[in-house]
């Protein structure tokens, strides 16, 4: 996933609300739900524990020994990284109970003092960031949102978390990589074969697979894919 922040969200600068808000440097706010970047060890603990609920208790991922003891998915680039908090104010209890949503943000000034961006490890990311000298990029990963909130309303503040974090930083495109579950791309093939055929993005946006890790996205013809199905069936970007 890409996105030239300046081409999509430029025509709508003018209407951002002045940032940071006074109160703990709100992004957003929808009703009672509110974003805003993680302050200190325990909301970014908190959020490495929603994500365990996600990925590991509702989805069935296999994490490292440590991690699973702790019920907290964390790994050595959360240190380094900003940590967008989805947060329902209406929930009664401590920080812990009343985050619902989170992203994690990673900018190129960050990723390039601290060994790279997670994505690297699966993508040739910096062949795509030597082709666009003049943009400055952040990556997003570990997107999860609570069962109950998985609506319009929560992924509108996540985004508008991200829009505002981006602007305030400078950040022209953003990128990330999203994860379909399990271990057989052909199980996947009507989402991935919509993506290669509908979403490709062009060449000087295109990011290869690192050698030996890539497979073909192209399952199915098009005109044999239903665009509502492929859509429902792609992870939360």
């Amino acid at each position: 996933m890409s996105i030239a922040v300046d081409t999509i969200l430029g025509a709508r600068r003018a209407t951002l609300p002045a940032f940071p808000s006074e109160k703990k440097k709100l992004l957003g706010r929808i009703g009672n739900l509110e974003v805003r970047v993680a302050e200190g060890t325990r909301e970014i603990e908190a959020a490495q524990a929603l994500r365990y609920k996600v990925f590991v208790e509702e989805m069935g991922a296999k994490l490292p020994a440590d991690a699973m003891q702790l019920k907290r998915d964390f790994d050595h680039f959360d240190a380094y990284c900003d940590h967008l908090l989805v947060i329902d104010s209406a929930i009664d209890g401590d920080i812990e109970d009343q985050i619902v949503g989170t992203y994690r943000l990673l900018t190129q000034d960050k990723a390039l003092r601290h060994g790279g961006f997670y994505s690297q490890s699966e993508y040739d990311v910096d062949a795509l960031v030597a082709r666009h000298p003049g943009k400055r990029f952040m990556e997003l990963g570990r997107s999860c949102v609570l069962p109950d909130y998985r609506n319009k309303r929560t992924i509108e503040l996540l985004w508008q978390g991200n829009w505002a974090y981006a602007l305030k930083h400078d950040v022209q495109a953003m990128f990330g990589c999203a994860s379909f579950h399990g271990h057989r791309p052909h199980a996947h093939a009507v989402a991935l074969s919509f993506l290669a055929g509908m979403s490709a993005a062009r060449d000087d946006w295109r990011v290869d697979a690192i050698e030996g890790r890539g497979v073909s996205m192209d399952m199915m013809p098009i005109e044999a894919i239903q665009a509502r199905a492929a859509l429902s069936a792609m992870p939360p970007l």
